[in-house]
């Protein structure tokens, strides 16, 4: 866990600072305390809670999963729809894992299709 807290800790102070919120400002628009959102830059605590760092990920511009998955949290909705089909929902995530971007890429786009053939 450490590397991941030092890696979002990092990004995070470079990417607030690139967008001009000052340490104070960017933590009462999170709802933390600046002290708080301190540490996290400086990797001296875990990251934030998903839902925090979603909201860090929207302030920022920066995509919510890349951030969360950086902070070492799963977004919130994915245990909801894992346990939706607690057997295929894993075994597809097993199956896709080693793919490349470009690969689940393709995937995804696939399964819209299956979804919307499905309407």
């Amino acid at each position: 866990m450490r590397s991941k807290r030092v890696e979002f800790g990092r990004q995070l102070r470079a990417k607030r600072q690139e967008k001009g919120f000052s340490l104070r400002k960017f933590a009462a628009l999170v709802g933390v305390s600046p002290t708080y959102l301190s540490q996290v830059e400086q990797c001296n605590v875990d990251p934030p809670t998903a839902d925090r760092v979603k909201r860090m990920a929207e302030l920022l511009e920066e995509n919510p999963d890349e951030l969360i998955a950086l902070a070492g949290r799963v977004p919130q909705d994915l245990p909801a729809i894992i346990q939706s089909e607690p057997t295929e929902m894993p075994e597809l995530l097993r199956e896709a894992r080693g793919l490349t971007a470009e690969q689940l890429r393709k995937l995804r786009d696939e399964i819209k299709r299956l979804r919307e053939e499905g309407k």
